[in-house]
């Protein structure tokens, strides 16, 4: 019998987030044509779900999300709806979320780097506690998230379930943009010089002000390098008003001139920017899967990458690996895989690689297979 499934896709949009729930909603549509899914959504028109099968429908829910019992709202919306299922796809689970239902859980940063302290942070630690021990299933995107729920949220191990992201099919080889596509993209943006390339959000746990320090060492280590010598540092991701430290560290490193933030990017511009990086760099501290070095691996872009969290499992042996607290080994490792070309072949072929092995097919796959235990196992007599 065919199974109604709910699904939260309020933030679809969303950098990172909105990528699980794209991938993970187009690749359930081509798998399953059987269960019926209602997507929820801010909006009835959503670009990101045009085209999908009849067992697909949306319905909106278009007040503005608050955390903590403000989240009622969204509980009562969703106890409308006789399902058999109901899937929140991210880190707030609303207080008394109808059941069965399933987590996925795609970092603990809000609890592991907050910058709130006391009753807030308190809050958030049970809101996000209760919510996870009463869920059916918890899917973590990672070995290492997996283990964060398990010390910081106490989760028995025997309910969480690992299932990978991958990285959206927009980076894959096979969808390459020819280099005309990506000079025109690089004219739009005035840039007609070697850049190093990071994607992501500019939270504290980034470490972007290391990466900063690092460029402006690196800049000077290779004055002499006719290649490099107007390298710059192009930053995919937050507008740098919104961390004072990282304003800071590049006034003090003095690299105004050669670091530039781009704020978010369309997809299809950050696949050329991908494409035309001499390298990516990700010297993260804390990551819960860690998206951008597998999408810069699917296009064939070096990488240089912190040894931390869940990053080991994502990127493999196919990264070359570095401290994140040390500002002189992140510089080492871009200035190896700038100048050693045989290192850069070695990187490239072995990111092509890596990248292969993950893959939102078997990742959905996985999905629709908790759904089918959670709901068998619901409907088992007693």
């Amino acid at each position: 019998m065919a199974l109604r499934i709910v699904l939260d896709a309020r933030r679809v949009a969303d950098f990172g987030i909105g990528t699980y729930i794209r991938n993970l909603v187009r690749s359930l549509a081509k798998l399953d044509n059987k269960n019926q899914y209602t997507l929820i959504t801010l909006a009835p028109a959503v670009p990101e779900f045009a085209e999908l099968p009849s067992n697909f429908e949306i319905a909106v829910y278009a007040k503005k999300s608050r955390p903590g019992f403000a989240q009622l709202g969204f509980t009562l919306f969703l106890s409308r709806f006789s399902a058999d299922l109901f899937h929140i796809p991210l880190n707030a689970v609303p207080m008394w979320m109808p059941k069965p239902y399933l987590v996925t859980i795609h970092d603990m940063s809000t609890l592991l780097f907050s910058d709130q302290k006391g009753y807030r942070s308190n809050l958030r630690l049970f809101y996000l506690r209760r919510g996870l021990a009463r869920a059916d299933r918890v899917l973590a995107v990672s070995s290492a998230t997996r283990r964060d729920v398990e010390a910081v949220l106490q989760i028995p191990s025997s309910r969480i379930q690992v299932v990978y992201n991958a990285p959206d099919p927009t980076f894959s080889q096979y969808s390459a943009q020819s280099a005309a596509e990506i000079q025109r993209v690089l004219d739009r943006y005035r840039i007609h010089y070697p850049f190093l390339l990071y994607v992501g959000r500019t939270n504290p746990q980034k470490n972007i002000p290391r990466l900063v320090e690092a460029f402006a060492v690196l800049r000077g280590e290779l004055r002499e390098e006719a290649r490099y010598k107007d390298l710059r540092l192009i930053i995919i991701g937050d507008e740098i008003a919104r961390h004072p430290a990282l304003r800071h560290a590049v006034i003090q490193s003095r690299v105004e001139d050669s670091v530039r933030f781009l704020g978010f990017v369309p997809i299809e511009t950050l696949r050329a920017f991908y494409q035309a990086a001499s390298a990516f760099v990700f010297p993260s501290l804390y990551e819960g899967f860690g998206l951008p070095p597998l999408e810069a691996m699917a296009c064939g872009t070096p990488v240089v990458c912190s040894h931390v969290s869940s990053l080991p499992e994502v990127v493999g042996d196919a990264a070359l690996i570095v401290n994140p607290e040390n500002v002189f080994d992140i510089a080492r490792g871009m200035r190896e895989v700038l100048l050693n070309d045989a290192l850069r072949s070695g990187l490239i072929e072995r990111g092509l690689e890596q990248a292969r092995q993950f893959s939102w097919e078997r990742s959905a796959a996985q999905v629709l297979q908790n759904y089918e235990e959670i709901t068998s196992y619901k409907k088992r007599p007693r």
